[in-house]
């Protein structure tokens, strides 16, 4: 499987790296706007270095592509790379409006290639793990949930994080990791509320989600938190609760309601299972599902309803009100 990336920025830099030494996987293009940062992993990896994704089309032969760039450049070069048979690994958000989305979605569809979209979450084993927690039964019927996912702001360092138009904010861009955990793990949701602050130095925002099981959940994203980029989550049932802390060495823990019957009421895995880059894991499996013809853990559907719900957010920010799902494309 030949590939080549879009962008060589920070995740640019990972898809390029966890290519580079997969042993099924030739990466055969990097390509960036700026040429110093597509001759920089050039030289990382051994990959040709181009500045223009209209000449990395031309001469590099590959048969995927992962789109590593801004968020509001994704729709223009999916569409490009569906459009001349490559399959795609965009990053997400998958795009800003479920218009663009939707069009990505039939243009891949339509140019018989395949549209994976990069909600990573999916791949990390203490959230793999609370999900298996849940779906095994041993927590009961799932209650409530909490997810929090706080770090420093984006905008001090690529201004285009600051224009709402071009990143969508907190929500869109941070929070959306969690809606579409929450959403993979507890099922549709049916309204959601959402409060945001936002000014030059803190994006921030607290969105409640019911879900159509009846179980609602509480998140809460932050830029500009001055301490160092963490995330939890917590997901409590009527026999117990499960939990991951990404500030603690042994993230995942489950807490089991006590009985009689047991001696102990904690149960925990002793030791973080995140041993190997999610990214890797997402990559891998990517790869093989283009190569096996099988179906994506996250498909661009899912991607689809995970803006979908971030744009609800904020639709919600804007009116006061809940709004329910789901949302018109008009």
């Amino acid at each position: 499987m030949k590939v080549a990336v879009l962008g060589c920025g920070g995740l640019g830099r990972v898809h390029a790296n966890m290519y580079a030494k997969m042993k099924d996987v030739e990466l055969t293009g990097v390509c960036d706007q700026q040429l110093e940062l597509a001759l920089e992993l050039s030289e990382e990896t051994g990959a040709l270095a181009y500045s223009s994704f209209e000449k990395m089309l031309e001469e590099a032969e590959f048969d995927v592509i992962s789109i590593a760039l801004p968020s509001f450049l994704h729709k223009t070069y999916t569409l490009q790379a569906a459009k001349a048979g490559k399959h795609v690994i965009c990053e997400k958000p998958i795009a800003l409006s479920l218009e663009d989305a939707d069009q990505m979605i039939r243009c891949c569809d339509e140019n018989n290639v395949r549209l994976f979209v990069g909600h990573v979450v999916r791949f990390f084993p203490d959230y793999v793990g609370m999900k298996r927690s849940l779906d095994s039964g041993k927590l009961g019927r799932a209650c409530v949930a909490h997810a929090s996912r706080i770090g420093g702001h984006p905008g001090k360092t690529k201004a285009w994080y600051n224009d709402l138009e071009k990143s969508g904010g907190v929500i869109v861009d941070l929070m959306i990791h969690d809606l579409d955990f929450l959403r993979w793990t507890l099922g549709e949701v049916k309204t959601v509320y959402a409060l945001n602050r936002s000014d030059d130095q803190l994006d921030y925002a607290l969105v409640t989600l019911q879900f159509k099981t009846g179980a609602v959940a509480n998140v809460e994203a932050n830029w500009g938190f001055p301490g160092p980029f963490q995330t939890k989550a917590e997901i409590a049932g009527s026999e117990g609760i499960v939990m991951a802390n990404s500030m603690k060495s042994s993230s995942l823990q489950i807490h089991k309601v006590s009985s009689a019957s047991e001696a102990s009421a904690f149960v925990t895995v002793p030791e973080s299972p995140g041993f190997q880059s999610p990214y890797e894991l997402e990559l891998r499996h990517f790869i093989a599902s283009i190569r096996e013809g099988t179906e994506a853990i996250v498909s661009a559907r899912d991607a689809y309803q995970a803006l979908e719900l971030a744009l609800a957010a904020r639709e919600s920010v804007k009116t006061g009100k809940a709004v329910h799902l789901p949302l018109s494309l008009s």
